[in-house]
């Protein structure tokens, strides 16, 4: 089944809120990439329930679309590929290391899903993004172009090449962060399959030594603010840097906060809290 088979594309476009163009060209992929961060919530819920949510587009488009919940990136960018193609863009998939809080790259595995997206007569291919749960994470696609800064939508990022022993440049997505300049994840070109992301996510949503299945983890971005809730700790960072924390009560406050601020109703009778 082709992606055209199993996607509504105008569906999607009216749930992210996206009333420009529908043509492949750098101001949509910017804008369709840009309303799917803001109308889309990350969230781990099924990852920690210990089960893998389905990546076939008809069960991305009744979770994501059509209830109020959100996803993880394999979730998140399957459906932005999707939406995308259908659009008249080429996608690739590339698979990537999490490298927010080491110094080692080799120490982390590839389990974040990001995408290369070529625009038709630009011979210069973007890095997209909606499923990166972190401050850091891309607002919009920037240009494939190694050593340059770009501005997205109030964020700035950068890509660096970093010597390592495989054939191809290893790049890390940099993301200018309290006052310095803080790597995200580092990946290289070679392409990767949906099949491919099937054994990922599974592994990512059921191995108990995954982050994910540990702890809730929930963002959310508007015009004016991020908020990331991880347990029962909600922080808020503003457009213009200033951060506010507080941890939340109990299991009850976790479920309306979820609720109220991130427009995501959990499972009735789901453990919220470790």
């Amino acid at each position: 089944m082709s992606d055209s088979d199993a996607f509504d594309l105008g569906d999607y476009l009216a749930h992210i809120g996206w009333e420009g163009e529908r043509r492949p060209d750098t101001q949509t992929l910017r804008g369709v990439h840009l309303a799917h961060m803001r109308g889309i919530p990350f969230e781990n819920l099924d990852a920690l329930r210990r089960t893998a949510p389905s990546l076939e587009l008809p069960d991305l488009a009744a979770k994501l679309l059509h209830s109020p919940r959100g996803g993880y990136c394999y979730e998140q960018n399957t459906l932005l590929a999707a939406a995308l193609r259908a659009l008249g863009f080429g996608v690739t998939l590339l698979t990537a290391r999490v490298v927010v809080g080491t110094d080692r790259i080799e120490s982390r595995p590839r389990t974040h899903m990001a995408l290369l997206v070529e625009v038709p007569g630009d011979p210069q291919p973007y890095l997209a993004d909606v499923g990166f749960g972190a401050i850091g994470a891309l607002l919009e696609p920037v240009p494939l172009r190694v050593g340059a800064e770009f501005e997205d939508a109030g964020r700035r990022h950068r890509l660096v090449r970093v010597p390592h022993r495989g054939p191809l440049d290893l790049l890390v997505l940099q993301a200018y962060v309290g006052g310095s300049w803080q790597p995200q994840y580092a990946f290289t070109l070679e392409p990767f399959e949906h099949v491919d992301f099937d054994v990922i996510n599974w592994h990512i949503a059921t191995n108990p030594r995954s982050p994910f299945t540990q702890r809730l983890f929930v963002q959310r971005v508007t015009t004016d603010r991020h908020l990331l809730l991880h347990g029962r700790l909600l922080t808020e960072t503003r457009a213009d840097g200033a951060v506010s924390e507080r941890e939340l009560a109990d299991e009850g406050e976790v479920r309306r906060v979820l609720d109220e601020e991130f427009g995501i109703e959990a499972p009735e009778g789901m453990k919220l809290l470790g």
